[in-house]
């Protein structure tokens, strides 16, 4: 998910975004120990849209705050 895309979310649609980026990565590790998992680069593209949110998140809560 690209930042700009996330920017544009609503705080309770980022909320839901986060919940569901985790279980995707723990489904994917997951599959990655049970050597299920095919494409490896998920897991990476999955951390990178966590962290997309987190720092959306972060900056919002900063912004109220100023």
């Amino acid at each position: 998910m690209d930042i700009d895309k996330v920017r544009t979310l609503s705080d309770r649609e980022l909320e839901d975004a986060l919940n569901q980026a985790k279980q995707d990565l723990w489904g994917f590790r997951f599959a990655l120990k049970t050597r299920q998992l095919k494409d490896y680069s998920t897991i990476p593209q999955t951390r990178r849209t966590i962290a997309r949110i987190l720092t959306v998140q972060r900056e919002r809560k900063l912004a109220q705050t100023a």
